[in-house]
């Protein structure tokens, strides 16, 4: 039973992202108690989060507290926690340091990093979900620059100024981009005893092709321009082992003080409370109105959900636009009387986009392929329209025209513990 005291149903939301928000929005006038949970108390647009980690953003550019958006839905209130577990049977989510009754629940926790068995290897390859990974990126890019500096050893020097960006998809691409970007264009006149335009950024693939997801004249078109800009990228290599030396790709060992993990994901550990069925990648296997089998009051969207389209049988991507479609299918089926059919969940595609670098990008929008400058400039229009805030659009749209005019990445600031003498020196 629920929990509520006015006697109101009660609708949880756990997960503040793109399709969290977008359900308890679209119910911001249905008489019910709607309850948002997240472990976080902002709302973050993980698709320049790599620009954050890039020193191109701050974090305040593209995060919003998620009490601000929601301040006036006056049925909604925000719980700041972090679930450990949800018991079905009593409808009783478990957090740290309470318990929530639910009549209703909607898991949008999405997913976080896969090391495909490796977990050994995530402290010497972080990858980037949260601004904690944004933030620590970008401290070991920078510390990386600084080590080179003042590094006798012609070896050890060129390791500094070696990064490992591991996954093909659109964080790798974007990513490799915007490393060999800020070292070649953005911060060698910063530096007097390194040349940092020397950077080797190598771009590990263990498929056929870049960008997976979209066509594949994309794929070869965003290696090309990396390419062009000085990426190494490697097709049809894995990597065998990460350590805080390199990484071993295939049977060639990389000297490198830095490899970033954008290889895979993994849905949430909260999936696995549920005690139902995972698909490989732990997401929830849903059925077509997003429901838990059994479990019509139990939905999951986002990242979380193993959906099929079932106009394509395609399983839907897990992208933001997805995200926010779901969220917003869930508020119309709760919008229903309780006895009406649901009808099934359809993904309509928006167009699927990667920037790779200043003028360069490649997106696929209504069955149409975009290069070069026109895409670059739908990316950015688009990127821009889906922050939360104007102020956020401004200061986003002007951090831009800035970097674009000057070639300044204006947030490289090493920031968390102090650096010491052995930061800024890679490990022999």
């Amino acid at each position: 039973m629920s929990d509520s005291a006015d006697g109101r149903r009660h609708v949880v939301i756990v997960g503040g992202g793109f399709g969290g928000l977008a359900c308890a929005k679209a119910l911001a006038r249905a008489d019910w108690r709607i309850t948002i949970v997240d472990r976080e108390n902002h709302h973050l647009f993980q698709p320049l989060l790599y620009q954050v980690a890039t020193a191109v953003l701050s974090p305040a550019d593209i995060a919003a507290p998620i009490r601000t958006i929601v301040r006036r839905q006056r049925n909604t209130e925000v719980v700041l926690g972090q679930v450990v577990a949800v018991d079905v049977d009593a409808r009783r989510l478990r957090l740290a340091d309470r318990t929530i009754d639910y009549d209703t629940l909607v898991l949008a926790t999405g997913a976080t990093h896969s090391y495909f068995g490796h977990d050994e290897w995530q402290p010497h390859a972080p990858g980037l979900k949260t601004i904690d990974d944004a933030l620590e990126l970008r401290r070991r890019l920078l510390l990386a620059f600084e080590a080179a500096e003042y590094e006798p050893d012609p070896d050890t020097r060129r390791a500094c100024l070696t990064f490992v960006v591991v996954g093909g998809g659109p964080t790798g691409v974007e990513l490799a981009g915007a490393l060999i970007e800020i070292a070649a264009r953005s911060i060698p006149r910063d530096f007097r005893r390194i040349d940092t335009t020397t950077t080797k950024v190598i771009l590990v693939e263990a498929g056929e092709r870049l960008l997976g997801g979209m066509p594949a004249t994309l794929g070869d078109r965003a290696k090309t321009d990396l390419e062009h800009m000085g990426v190494d990228v490697r097709l049809r290599h894995r990597v065998t082992h990460i350590d805080e030396t390199g990484a071993v790709v295939g049977d060639e060992r990389i000297p490198a003080a830095n490899v970033f993990w954008a290889a895979g994901v993994t849905g949430s550990a909260l999936a696995r409370t549920l005690g139902v069925p995972l698909d490989p990648a732990g997401r929830v296997i849903v059925d077509p109105d997003l429901t838990v089998p059994g479990h019509p009051e139990l939905f999951v969207i986002g990242d979380l959900a193993h959906v099929e389209d079932p106009a394509t049988g395609t399983t839907v991507p897990g992208i933001a636009p997805a995200a926010m479609q779901m969220g917003r299918h869930v508020a119309a089926t709760l919008r229903r009387r309780p006895d009406a059919d649901r009808p099934p969940f359809r993904y309509r595609d928006t167009g699927t986009m990667a920037t790779i670098g200043r003028n360069r990008a490649v997106a696929a929008i209504g069955g149409r392929r975009f290069t070069g400058l026109v895409a670059w400039l739908l990316w950015s229009l688009v990127h821009v329209y889906f922050l939360i805030g104007f102020r956020r659009r401004m200061f986003v749209m002007l951090s831009w025209a800035w970097n674009y005019v000057v070639f300044a990445k204006g947030a490289r600031l090493i920031t968390g513990r102090p650096p010491t003498s052995s930061d800024a020196r890679p490990p022999t």
